[in-house]
């Protein structure tokens, strides 16, 4: 952000849920209020946790192959019913995924910054004690944001624990370590991947991301900000700044989010 509009600035509003990209571009000040967008992202990044999961279960894919083939061939169906989902990031998006999970029938355990309460998961755990469970785990969603403390989380200590989950990543790219990723999807400890967000967007042709086994690579598509999404959400936070409150969706630089 240029530094003379910095000088003025009362408040800034992002249209977007990541801020990750406009705090590494200045120093916030701290006089300075940073609100962002989440809108109805969290509802539309659930569906779309739920449909690749639904997707994997009802072996859609293999089904559009055999059409293609003209092959009568019944697939076995699992349910998700009883599954165990761990969402990592337990804030607005995080609890839409679980909410939306647990009505169809999961469970879900949470990972944030520390072990609390919070009605939309089964329980929340601290990111210390999140490993323990994942080999348990049908399902690991990412729903973090990119700050210091979650670049590279996803690496082998805990992708390497995994027995037999899918990952889906619809938080940042650049918390996984992809040598750690592809190393658990060739020897069968990750199911399958599907990636909605990857380090440099979009990857160039040549990257060896594109080649990994059993991945999906969609194109940042699961939350796409709506105008309406900006519109409600600067309204609310315009009327709270108004009655002298601090906006619900306000930004903490220090916490990155």
């Amino acid at each position: 952000m240029p530094a003379r509009l910095m000088d003025d600035l009362l408040w800034f509003h992002s249209t977007n849920a990541g801020v990750d990209a406009v705090l590494r571009s200045t120093s916030w000040p701290a006089d300075v209020v940073f609100t962002r967008t989440v809108g109805r992202m969290g509802r539309r990044i659930a569906e779309y946790v739920l449909a690749w999961m639904l997707e994997e279960r009802q072996r859609a894919s293999i089904y559009h192959d055999q059409q293609r083939m003209r092959r009568w061939q019944r697939q076995q169906v699992d349910l998700i019913d009883g599954d165990l989902a761990i969402v990592f990031g337990a804030g607005r998006i995080g609890k839409a995924v679980a909410l939306l999970l647990r009505a169809a029938g999961l469970r879900v355990i949470g990972v944030a910054t520390a072990a609390r309460g919070a009605p939309e998961f089964d329980r929340v755990l601290s990111s210390s004690g999140a490993a323990m469970h994942v080999p348990q785990a049908h399902w690991l969603v990412s729903t973090l944001p990119l700050t210091d403390d979650t670049r590279g989380y996803f690496g082998r200590d805990l992708l390497g624990a995994a027995r037999g989950a899918s990952f889906i990543n619809v938080g940042r790219g650049a918390t996984v370590q992809y040598d750690a990723l592809r190393e658990a999807l060739d020897d069968g400890r990750l199911r399958r991947a599907v990636l909605d967000v990857l380090p440099t967007e979009p990857p160039d042709p040549d990257d060896p991301l594109w080649a990994m086994p059993r991945t999906v690579i969609t194109p940042h598509t699961a939350g796409v900000t709506a105008d309406s999404d900006v519109v409600e959400d600067f309204r609310a936070c315009w009327e709270a700044l108004r009655r002298g409150e601090l906006p619900a969706l306000t930004v903490d630089p220090e916490r990155g989010y």
